[in-house]
């Protein structure tokens, strides 16, 4: 599952990035294996999707997200 498909309310945590060409840039913004992610709202048309991770929101396109790879926090 990427982080594109986790919905609003749900959280996650970050097993594998992919993004050749964004991979440090996603690195840098703290998404690392083993981070705990938050998404907090996708744009009406799904396109961007901000998130909570490490205490701070980020957003992100659904092209970046669908390169994260997570598993569903079931709470």
């Amino acid at each position: 599952m990427t982080l594109k498909e986790i919905l609003p309310g749900e959280s996650c945590i970050v097993k594998e990035v992919y993004a050749n060409n964004l991979r440090k840039r996603i690195i840098d913004m703290g998404l690392i294996t083993g981070t705990k992610v938050f998404v907090k709202k996708t744009a009406p048309l799904g396109d961007p999707i901000e998130i909570m991770v490490r205490g701070y929101s980020l957003t992100l396109r659904k092209a970046e997200a669908r390169t994260i790879v997570v598993d569903r926090i079931e709470e």
